[in-house]
């Protein structure tokens, strides 16, 4: 009958499961259809506000051109710019802000005539009356003439119009020639290729419209338009299970999840470029993925008019495209199939899952039967265990049956009570060392408010800081290592002591014969053995704990010795080290908090030599970066935090200590500014740490540095110390 019911259900979930897939993929598309429509209207609302701004600077420009076409020029032209030694005409250097008024550059070689004077005024008009309202959309606005001369607004760029070269030329650049007759004959907006700012290093593109009064060409208006956002949006804002392109007709790739166009690296086309992978993207590519992009760009090409959803059986996938308005860019959604039938397959299963449970329905009325009967008494007894476990000892059991069990309930009621006269005992015990930790935590809370107040006293509160700083990282391996130490106490498990001594108290009369002959008894003796060990590591373990508690704060009152001799006295007090035994001290005071946050800790310690220098001020730099690493991580899964640890000789007079995580990262331009006071990226950060170790590591005659490849690329912190402080070495080579 089982298998029959088997049978049955496996053909209705195969059944199920064609269905749902042919239902989830209609869906699947049409949503894919509706997101990019919907997407296409927002994205596309900057391109035609772009155009629509040139429609009105247009239109004002041929006013402003009609106006002074009456007026005479000279005096305004010569208030405003002046022509410089190297032949060109530029703002006058004497009066013009950047951030406030356009720019003029006017090429060497250019004659200003009463004609020119006038186009040239008109358009500097025109920018300085839309240029600023348009910023707050587009970085900049343009007005070039046909001799190459440009007038624009660009706050960012202030000082451009006066810096750049007197032979820049405009005339072969894309966006100027796009307002030519010969390369724009319906005299309409046209939106250039992308290319990267170099100062920025961000992505851009230029929109351009020319101007044409009485059939002549007088001017090209344009704005430059940043990218990021839309190829953050592009890659970053998608329906679950898909990815988004965006391209132009001619191939020019824009945006693509996986492929990142290199900076200073010319625009990826997906048609004809010969370059390798390697020498345009920032993680290389594949040839695959070049291979599977160029078909989906043909497929979109090749598309029937009016087909906005496409199949890819060659790739397994589902595709659909929009066209943005303006630029005319195509924005393609890509929906892998198995992302489809991945959702079918999980509605099927629980077609299977549901019916399996009706098979197992019928098996378990005979389960039923065997645990009312033999079953729910053992059952009671593990609920008392776990009870026990959780440390209530107040267990009930029904102890009148007659039997086995019976018996088996009363002696565990016994254990229970004994067990938790041993943990109130236990608790008090534990008590009495929090209320020790906490006394010395007062204490070394109390000489932290005296450090402030001196700090205060002489202005040097810098001191105090780091003070306030350090301690507080060693603070929180003390309160870890009192709750271990508590953990450990209420971790005893003595109940087998009870049963072992009613075992004893039944078999009192004949004790030898039972140690000797019974089973359990001669077990009795070995399992005492074992007790003993078990308690005697466990005392162990407590005192380890406590010792690391003294350690802890013995390192918290040589930091706090520190600062004040550092704020009594510039004199240092050097003794031999051994690197690696402080290396093994800071990450052990860390050791709790590495293990609350599962960091795995990779230690490559070379045998260096002993150094003479500060040992606690050596450690304090450790246990911040250590620390700091840790946070770093946070972002990172459980299970693929590491925390690397290198100690190695450099030379002869130096020795380096470098602290590696696989972390956030840190971006270049954040680089030169981590060690700054009161500098932070982190909310409850307060941005001394790493101030006050760059400091220390310069007292010791040392340098702390930083490196990372970027965000998300890890960081690495490197410690280089003399292994002779700078007196002592001029004392030996004497």
């Amino acid at each position: 009958m089982g298998v029959r019911i088997a049978v049955i259900i496996t053909l209705a979930t195969v059944f199920s499961y064609l269905h749902i897939f042919r239902s989830f993929r209609t869906e699947a598309l049409a949503q894919m259809e509706g997101y990019l429509s919907e997407r296409s209207q927002r994205e596309q609302v900057r391109f035609i506000l772009a155009q629509d701004n040139h429609t009105i600077i247009k239109k004002a420009l041929t006013e402003r051109l009609r106006a002074w076409s009456q007026q005479d020029p000279a005096p305004l032209f010569d208030s405003l710019f002046a022509r410089l030694p190297d032949g060109t005409i530029r703002n006058d250097p004497r009066i013009f802000d950047g951030t406030k008024m356009p720019g003029v550059f006017v090429p060497r070689g250019v004659t200003a005539d009463t004609d020119f004077r006038r186009r040239l005024l008109a358009a500097y008009e025109v920018v300085a009356q839309y240029g600023p309202a348009y910023h707050v959309r587009f970085t900049n606005t343009g007005v070039m003439l046909p001799e190459g001369v440009l007038v624009g607004y660009w706050p960012e760029g202030a000082t451009w119009f006066q810096d750049v070269a007197a032979d820049f030329s405009l005339l072969e650049l894309e966006y100027f020639t796009l307002g030519l007759p010969e390369k724009n004959p319906r005299r309409e907006s046209v939106w250039t290729g992308i290319f990267e700012d170099t100062p920025s290093k961000t992505w851009m593109v230029t929109v351009s419209t020319p101007l044409d009064v009485d059939g002549r060409h007088v001017a090209t208006i344009s704005h430059d338009m940043l990218l990021d956002e839309l190829m953050r949006r592009t890659i970053g804002d998608h329906p679950p299970g898909t990815y988004n392109i965006l391209f132009r007709d001619d191939g020019q790739l824009i945006a693509h999840p996986d492929l990142r166009v290199k900076s200073g690296v010319e625009p990826y086309n997906i048609q004809n470029d010969a370059r390798k992978p390697e020498e345009v993207f920032e993680q290389g590519g594949t040839v695959e993925q070049l291979a599977h992009l160029r078909g989906i760009f043909e497929r979109v090409r090749a598309r029937p008019s009016g087909q906005n959803v496409l199949e890819l059986s060659e790739y397994g996938e589902y595709i659909a495209v929009v066209r943005l308005k303006g630029p005319g860019w195509n924005l393609v959604t890509v929906r892998p199939e198995h992302v489809v039938s991945a959702q079918a397959f999980a509605v099927a299963r629980y077609v299977l899952m549901f019916g399996l449970v009706s098979l197992l329905m019928e098996l378990g009325i005979m389960y039923w039967v065997l645990k009312q009967q033999i079953t729910q008494p053992l059952l009671a007894f593990t609920q008392a265990t776990d009870q026990v476990a959780a440390g209530d000892f107040k267990v009930t059991l029904a102890s009148s049956r007659d039997d086995e069990l019976g018996r088996l309930a009363n002696a565990f009621q016994l254990m229970a009570q004994e067990v938790q006269h041993r943990e109130e005992a236990l608790r008090q015990a534990n008590e009495g060392l929090e209320k020790r930790v906490a006394e010395r935590t007062r204490e070394l809370q109390d000489v932290h408010r005296q450090l402030v107040e001196t700090a205060r006293q002489v202005g040097r509160a810098e001191v105090a800081t780091n003070v306030l700083h350090n301690v507080g990282n060693v603070l929180n391996s003390v309160h870890t290592s009192a709750l271990l130490a508590r953990e450990r106490l209420a971790g005893l498990k003595l109940e087998g002591v009870e049963r072992l001594g009613t075992l004893f108290e039944a078999h009192r009369d004949e004790l030898a014969t039972f140690l000797t002959q019974d089973e359990r008894g001669r077990n009795a003796v070995p399992y005492l053995c074992q007790l003993g060990r078990h308690l005697v590591e466990e005392r162990q373990t407590l005192q380890q704990l406590l010792d690391d508690v003294g350690k802890h704060t013995e390192h918290i009152g040589a930091i706090v010795k520190l600062q004040q001799r550092y704020a009594r006295t510039p004199q240092q007090m050097y003794e031999p080290v051994q690197l690696a035994e402080l290396v093994e001290d800071a990450l052990r005071i860390n050791q709790a908090a590495l293990g609350r946050h599962h960091v795995t800790v990779e230690r490559n310690l070379a045998d260096v030599p002993v150094i003479t220098t500060e040992r606690h001020k050596v450690l304090m730099i450790l246990v911040n970066l250590i620390s700091n690493a840790k946070y770093a991580m946070d972002v990172v899964p459980e299970g693929q935090r590491r925390l690397g640890v290198r100690l190695e000789q450099l030379d002869a007079k130096h020795v380096r200590i470098e602290v590696r995580d696989n972390g956030v990262g840190i971006a270049p331009e954040m680089l030169t500014r981590i060690f700054q006071h009161g500098f932070t990226t982190r909310e409850e950060g307060n941005g001394f740490g790493l101030h006050s170790s760059a400091l220390a590591a310069q007292e010791l005659g040392g340098t702390l540095r930083a490196y990372s490849e970027g965000p998300g690329q890890g960081a690495t912190f490197m410690l280089e110390l003399p292994t002779v402080p700078g007196k002592q070495a001029a004392q030996a080579s004497a």
